[in-house]
């Protein structure tokens, strides 16, 4: 098997471009966007390379956006191939980034020139926006370019982000938002004492344990039409010397939330707040806010891709919002719709990375085929 698509993604596996690392993959991009005219401006930040790539000065703007860095392999010995060297066995594409997320890059690239070359003189613009700053930090990267266009006033009007959403088969799964993701890390004082003595020491461990139990038996919200229910989720509680004599002075928790459009940081803040106060406890408490949620209702994006998805392989698409954060949340506060798409994500960080070969030629056309639903839709 031999195509574009399979082509460019092979020549992006074999550049080991872990995170923060381009190593070479937007300049490849690059040369292939400007021969079909498009404007490319690299943003370095940090360690980190940025891509913002734009054909055409009109509007709508269709945005395709994603991540040239990969996570790291881990054992090399684990994997049957070396994953940075793009393999086939049984029908499938092995390599670091086969998944996660170069297929889609490559796609959305060779979708945009048999889209250039059937419709040169479609109105609108397309763009690429692309960093290797994905799977790290996260500060260096997108965030940034989409503070450059909105300082310039370089508004997106549709954005496609390539994440890996499908579950079991290409097409079963569109990610039309996510989940906002809020942690704290509460230490709760105490006084360090003898076990023996504990009417002259105070047991943080003791004083928290009430309200953690409100904290994590707490409906923060019940969801809506598309998001489930907040979740609150504790995952690590340390305290104590080591020694079994001793009271601890202090106990350190760190919590997440993951968070729906129906409630919002500070309020989730707040409830936290009043929960540990009407429990007495001496505490401080760190937050950080990782992103917020985002959502695209039903709409023209999400109807060009879900209609794209079934004329391209005869399935219905979920509308789903599950899931981790994404670059999605930045690009977001400029954008009105943006969704995420891409192939099956069962393998994505995994020993023995791989998309389905098959699915190669499908991804690409169901990009093309949204780019003309919505650069290019039939008269009538």
């Amino acid at each position: 098997m031999t195509s574009p698509v399979l082509s460019l993604v092979e020549d992006l596996i074999r550049l080991p471009s872990v995170t923060p690392a381009d190593l070479g993959c937007q300049p490849l991009l690059v040369e292939r966007l400007r021969a079909l005219g498009f404007a490319c401006e690299t943003l370095e930040s940090g360690g980190v390379v940025n891509l913002w790539a734009r054909r055409g000065t009109q509007g709508p703007l269709v945005v395709f956006a994603g991540h040239t860095d990969v996570v790291p392999p881990g054992p090399r010995e684990q994997w049957n191939t070396d994953p940075f060297v793009p393999t086939h066995v049984d029908g499938k594409l092995y390599g670091r980034g086969a998944a996660d997320m170069k297929s889609s890059i490559a796609a959305f690239v060779v979708a945009v020139e048999e889209f250039v070359a059937r419709r040169p003189d479609a109105p609108g613009s397309i763009a690429f926006l692309l960093t290797s700053d994905e799977e790290g930090p996260a500060t260096d990267g997108t965030v940034k370019v989409c503070e450059m266009l909105e300082a310039r006033g370089e508004r997106p009007d549709f954005c496609i982000v390539g994440e890996p959403t499908s579950s079991a088969r290409l097409g079963d799964t569109i990610k039309n938002g996510r989940r906002g993701s809020l942690s704290g890390r509460l230490t709760v004082i105490g006084i360090q004492g003898h076990v023996a003595y504990p009417e002259k020491a105070r047991n943080p461990i003791h004083q928290a344990a009430p309200a953690l139990a409100e904290l994590a038996a707490t409906r923060w919200d019940d969801g809506n039409e598309y998001f489930p229910p907040t979740t609150f989720q504790i995952s690590n509680f340390h305290a104590g010397t080591g020694a079994s004599n001793v009271v601890p002075g202090t106990a350190v928790v760190d919590f997440n939330f993951r968070f729906s459009t129906a409630s919002t940081a500070e309020s989730l803040k707040q409830r936290v707040l009043e929960i540990l106060h009407r429990h007495g406890l001496e505490f401080t408490l760190d937050w950080t806010l990782s992103g917020l949620p985002f959502l695209t209702p039903r709409g023209t994006l999400c109807d060009a891709l879900s209609g794209a998805i079934r004329a391209e392989t005869g399935i219905e698409t979920e509308l789903s919002t599950t899931g981790g954060t994404s670059d999605g949340r930045f690009i977001a506060k400029i954008c009105p719709q943006v969704v995420e798409f891409g192939p099956v994500n069962a393998s994505i960080h995994k020993i023995n990375e791989h998309i389905e070969l098959a699915s190669l030629e499908p991804l690409k056309n169901i990009y093309r085929r949204t780019l003309e639903a919505l650069l290019a839709p039939p008269a009538g």
